[in-house]
């Protein structure tokens, strides 16, 4: 039977043995000496660490993603409610801008009512203004059930601004004083001037200075700028003493014979959104 070890072969496993404990021993000394870690621990260690941050890379990629896709959706629903918070501002920004100006115009209104002594008083809201025909005309939310007629005088801001022209149970259309079409009724109007009333007719409107333009004046008393027009009464339709403007300015007409004034009206004719019909106290106009 072959000898399963031979002298040899235990020789060199009895020289490995003591050549991993001299290893070891040696090791051991060196590393209380050095206050360092064994060359296999240091070894094991090393390796050990490695295989951990090749493990973590993957999971740490995933943390940080996960990390990322929270911080985007926070954003996103951050961002969402602020826009929200921004639209509700501007809507309450523009209803502010809504009040103050029917504000304004109300207290207006009131004061106009306080020197319409002859005159009962409807009040009134713009419901509907077309662009085609906003120098012409607008309707406005009260008709025959509040006891309005064709030819009231209707007021806004601190004077006249139209008549009524139509009138239905529940609103009424009203001519404005700006209306120059030649299908329009003039509106016939004074200059209360130093040297005596000067009378006239609104002929044309300047849209882009918001003025109206006085025409057919034939007397040469002195007009000057501030001068107060009001309603002639003239025209058999609308009643005299209601205010319109002040001059602005006096020039002549295109052909140099007679007088073109123009005339800051009392209202702002481009911006009307409450009104007030005057009723006679008698029941008719």
């Amino acid at each position: 039977m072959r000898r399963i070890f031979s002298s040899r072969s235990v020789v060199v496993a009895m020289v490995v043995f003591l050549v991993v404990v001299g290893l070891i021993t040696g090791s051991n000394w060196f590393a209380k000496r050095t206050n360092t870690p064994p060359f296999l621990q240091r070894f094991s260690n090393d390796l050990a660490g490695g295989a951990s941050r090749i493990l973590a890379a993957p999971t740490n990629a995933i943390g940080r993603s996960a990390n990322s896709i929270g911080n985007l959706l926070s954003t996103f629903e951050e961002n969402k409610k602020l826009k929200s918070e921004v639209d509700q501002f501007a809507q309450d920004k523009v209803r502010l801008q809504t009040v103050e100006e029917e504000n304004k115009s109300l207290k207006q209104q009131l004061k106009l009512k306080a020197t319409l002594t002859d005159y009962q008083t409807v009040s009134a809201v713009t419901i509907s203004r077309s662009p085609t025909t906003w120098q012409s005309q607008l309707v406005i939310d009260k008709g025959t059930n509040s006891g309005l007629k064709k030819g009231m005088p209707v007021l806004a801001g601190s004077g006249i601004i139209g008549r009524i022209s139509e009138v239905n149970t529940t609103n009424a259309k009203v001519a404005l004083i700006s209306d120059t079409s030649d299908s329009a009724n003039r509106f016939a109007i004074t200059v209360k001037g130093d040297d005596g009333d000067v009378n006239g007719i609104v002929t044309s409107f300047n849209r882009e200075k918001n003025q109206l333009i006085m025409g057919q004046v034939t007397s040469d008393n002195k007009i000057k700028k501030g001068d107060l027009i009001q309603t002639s009464g003239l025209g058999g339709v609308i009643p005299s003493g209601l205010f319109v403007g002040k001059v602005a300015s006096v020039a002549k007409d295109d052909y140099g014979l007679t007088k073109k004034i123009y005339i800051e009206p009392a209202a702002d004719l481009g911006n009307i959104t409450t009104v007030m019909v005057a009723v006679s106290k008698m029941g008719d106009n």
